[in-house]
């Protein structure tokens, strides 16, 4: 009877001191254990979309060990530290994309990077894709809400300069992502609707004025492409369509782990990078995309979780629009490689290669982790 006492105590116990574990490391413990079944997975399909290139893998996998360290390193904050902060990170982040348009590396026709010879080289607009959200939410949480149109218009302004700089790099996948993050803390902070509706209907001219005095030729190309891709089945149409040709072939169950042949004889371009789901698709099927995407509605889910927990303004404007963020950015992929969205280089979370864009995703769920491991727990009365 009294051994019985004991392991149960003993049972206990141990799940009590776990708990107080991962409080101390202000962890969350479901968030872990999903970026950690993305980060298995990733490694898989990568190593299987470059062709077998263990360097990739490898550097992927590091990108993967320093996204964690940061992540469990920035969970340590409490968010109120953070935004003290804040205000300095966002005119250091733009003093960096300033320096981009002097002093940047160029690839592809793009002059996005900072290159340190030897050292690293690394792009200071995936930074912006988290002090944006951040910048906006500090600015908002000590005004009153709604905003009014003189902190709205303060507010746009914030968004509009690192949004100018990273569309003459010219990236437009970013700069809209980074548009959006921003937009959607001012959407969560209770942006009218009379402006919402204006803000949507003044979107068809400000593209057709982005048609004709902002977007670059390969830009308009692309557009082109989305609305009729047999127009150029050689040309800019064929990545659209190789990738519908892999995620079709591949069917239910997928033609198995390194068996797909869009990638491995090079039909499709860029497979380890913006176009990764399509070897996804391909090799893994129907089944293998709907548990990832299952993944992603967890991890999403788990977002707007926390965001609705969040105790102080700050926190639930900043959580909330880093998880919307990430919806848009799985959306967008998903979106393009299907062909339902034009192409614009953004990268799948977590599964395409790519080591500053990783860091910085990874970064972001540790904001999350900050916010809701911080919180302020009132006793029940």
């Amino acid at each position: 009877m009294s051994g019985n006492f004991d392991r149960t105590l003993s049972r206990e116990d141990v799940l009590r001191r776990r708990a107080s574990l991962l409080q101390r490391l202000h962890i969350d413990g479901l968030l872990l254990v999903l970026l950690l079944m993305l980060a298995a997975g990733s490694l898989f399909v990568l190593y299987s979309a470059s062709g077998k290139n263990w360097d990739l893998v490898i550097k992927q996998a590091t990108s993967f060990g320093l996204g964690l360290g940061a992540m469990l390193v920035i969970a340590q904050f409490e968010p109120r530290f953070m935004a003290r902060w804040v205000p300095l990170g966002y005119l250091a982040v733009v003093a960096l994309l300033v320096a981009v348009e002097v002093v940047g590396h160029t690839a592809m026709g793009a002059t996005r990077w900072i290159n340190i010879p030897g050292v690293i080289r690394f792009q200071p607009s995936e930074f912006m894709k988290i002090i944006m959200p951040m910048t906006i939410a500090w600015y908002l949480s000590s005004r009153s809400l709604p905003p009014s149109i003189k902190h709205t218009a303060i507010s746009l302004s914030l968004i509009l300069v690192p949004f100018v700089l990273i569309l003459k790099q010219p990236d437009l996948g970013t700069s809209l992502l980074i548009l959006a993050s921003g937009a959607f803390v001012l959407f969560i902070g209770g942006l009218r609707w009379r402006w919402i509706i204006g803000a949507v209907t003044a979107i068809v001219p400000i593209a057709v004025a982005m048609w004709y005095f902002v977007l670059h030729n390969y830009q308009k190309q692309r557009v082109l492409t989305f609305l009729d891709p047999e127009s150029d089945p050689l040309g800019t149409g064929w990545n659209i369509i190789q990738s519908k040709a892999a995620i079709g072939s591949g069917g239910v169950f997928g033609k198995g782990w390194l068996a797909g042949t869009q990638s491995h004889l090079d039909f499709l371009p860029e497979s380890h990078t913006d176009f990764i789901i399509a070897v996804l698709a391909e090799e893994f099927g129907l089944v293998g995309v709907c548990l990832l995407l299952l993944v992603y509605g967890l991890l999403i889910t788990r977002g707007l979780v926390i965001t609705v927990q969040a105790q102080t303004l700050f926190g639930k404007l900043l959580a909330g629009a880093l998880t919307m963020t990430f919806f848009v950015y799985v959306f967008v992929n998903i979106g393009m490689v299907s062909g339902l969205l034009p192409v614009v280089g953004v990268p799948l979370p977590f599964i395409s290669y790519g080591g500053t864009s990783l860091v910085t995703l990874l970064s972001g769920f540790g904001v999350l982790m900050s916010i809701h491991t911080h919180r302020k727990w009132i006793a029940q009365v």
